[in-house]
């Protein structure tokens, strides 16, 4: 006799995104894992006695979502500092961060984006000296590759950053900072483990608000890793993470024994994280031709073309340890360039596509480019919400020209070529529904995938760059019970995807946040 299910998920309009994109009315589960995908008359013969039901009302089931790129520290700094992404002036930057309240050793704030104000310009020393002449500011701009910093965080950390990486003018720093110089702040702000842990529980409840079950998270900063063990020690933890860790820990992971793919079904392993280039927004991603707004490009280091972060042959040293020591490698690359020295990077090690090696990002790819990730296996772990720069007059625009504009994030042209697609947000912001609105309605051909296939890389896509396709990214039976719940269907509003409302997310057959009264 067939054991009843824990739970039963019914009157749904349940899409499996396996192939042919299978529709339900119903999913079984038990012991965390989908034991039945049906009409909801075939599920419910698996209800026993204890059986929980839960009527989604005719609401949307899905796979749950899958974050393949994301920084869930920064994530939460956003909630417990100030969020400037909303900002929509220098002005109403310094206003949010004035309102912050506490004895704040740090005045911080995150994520504003100067392109898409009238006054299109960094925030500056002067700005941010408006905020506090005693205690140091530091505003990140949403790439996390640009900073704006007041008088007292220069005079803290003026020796410890480069010069070439901080912007002067008639020898005066204007500040605003880059690359090495922000790495410095970083270093400086680093949280110790109680304050690491509520921003990771912070990030958490916000993934769980936007459908996100699992993330792979590029963990800048040594305790985390400890932290996410502790977390899901004490049982606090309901999110699957898979750790990135940055390049300068190859060494110590390998010598205590971790492996891509080591851990449990909550806390794993993933690849070695590098960079090689910076953000357009700084002018720092790496080009083959210089920027369109060239003049402004010279800011930093003099290079019209931007700047290598982590030069080719640093990289193929990074490449060639980590691979040889048994991890997924993942690089940072946005410029035509960067990619470039990835891709040769990862030819040299003779399986990038069996291990799964990742380009983290591929804005400006060239036609050649897209071939050898087809070719190589090698995955293009993409943002689709940075296509919110893609409009004409937008970022690109102004950086690239529009030309190259129209071939940033050619997402289309990547997935008909057989290339591995995943998507991931770089949490700008951490919202599924935002990125696969932004490709559902790009503003270019190229760029531009089907409501199916943009889910389906933010869910299956994520499962295959982490190794998980055989557990996760699917509605299937003998798969994991996470799922995504939506108030309504993106296939039948596809113009205002980004306004759909999360209803439930479920993890391993657990209701981890549920939205249906809100």
């Amino acid at each position: 006799m067939t054991a009843p299910a824990d739970v039963i998920l019914t009157n749904a309009e349940v899409h499996t995104l396996s192939d042919g994109d299978a529709t339900a009315e119903a999913v079984a589960v038990r012991d965390g894992k989908i034991v039945r995908v049906d009409s909801a008359y075939e599920v419910a013969f698996l209800e026993g006695i204890e059986t929980e039901v839960i009527d989604l009302g005719g609401r949307v089931l899905l796979p749950g979502f899958i974050d393949a790129h994301t920084h869930m520290q920064t994530v939460g700094s956003y909630i417990v500092n100030a969020d400037l992404s909303a900002a929509d002036s220098p002005a109403d930057c310094v206003d949010l961060l004035a309102e912050l309240e506490g004895d704040r050793e740090w005045i911080l704030g995150y994520g504003f984006d100067e392109s898409m104000w009238d006054e299109s310009r960094y925030l500056t020393r002067e700005d941010l000296d408006a905020v506090s002449e005693t205690r140091p500011v530091v505003a990140f701009r949403e790439d996390l590759h640009v900073a704006s910093v007041n008088g007292v965080a220069l005079d803290r950390l003026g020796e410890e950053m480069p010069d070439e990486d901080v912007e002067t003018e008639d020898g005066d720093p204007t500040g605003v900072i880059v690359e090495d110089a922000v790495n410095a702040v970083y270093e400086a702000i680093e949280p110790d483990a109680e304050t690491t842990r509520e921003l990771l529980l912070a990030a958490q409840r916000d993934a769980h608000e936007k459908g996100v079950t699992g993330v792979h998270d590029m963990v800048r900063q040594s305790r985390a890793p400890k932290v996410y063990r502790r977390l899901e020690r004490d049982g606090d933890l309901s999110l699957r993470v898979r750790i990135n860790y940055w390049s300068d820990h190859i060494e110590a992971a390998d010598e205590i024994g971790l492996v891509t793919n080591h851990g449990s079904s909550l806390v794993t392993t993933g690849a070695i994280k590098s960079f090689t280039d910076g953000s357009f927004g700084g002018r720092t991603a790496k080009l083959s031709e210089p920027y369109a707004d060239a003049d402004d490009a010279a800011d930093t280091d003099g290079d019209v073309t931007g700047q290598w972060v982590v030069s080719p042959e640093e990289l193929d040293d990074i490449v060639e340890r980590a691979d040889g020591a048994g991890f997924q490698v993942t690089a940072h690359a946005i410029g035509d360039e960067a990619i470039e020295a990835v891709l040769d990077a990862f030819e040299k090690t003779g399986d990038a596509g069996e291990k799964r090696h990742r380009v983290e990002h591929v804005e400006l790819v060239t036609d050649e480019q897209i071939e050898r990730f087809a070719e190589s296996g090698v995955i293009a772990s993409v943002q689709p919400n940075f296509l919110k720069w893609a409009q004409p007059d937008g970022l690109y625009d102004a950086r690239l020209g529009e030309e190259r504009r129209r071939q940033t994030n050619r997402y289309r042209t990547l997935l008909d070529a057989g290339a591995h697609l995943a998507f991931g947000s770089d949490c700008m912001p951490l919202d599924p529904l935002l990125g696969i609105h932004q490709t559902v309605n790009a503003p270019v051909e190229e760029q531009r995938l089907s409501v199916t296939e943009a889910i389906r890389a933010y869910t299956l896509g994520a499962a295959y760059a982490g190794f998980d396709e055989d557990d996760l990214g699917t509605v299937e039976t003998g798969k994991r019970a996470d799922f995504t719940v939506l108030d309504c269907s993106p296939w039948e509003h596809e113009d205002d995807i980004e306004n759909i409302d999360v209803a439930m997310t479920v993890v391993d057959g657990a209701v981890v946040f549920d939205g249906r009264n809100d």
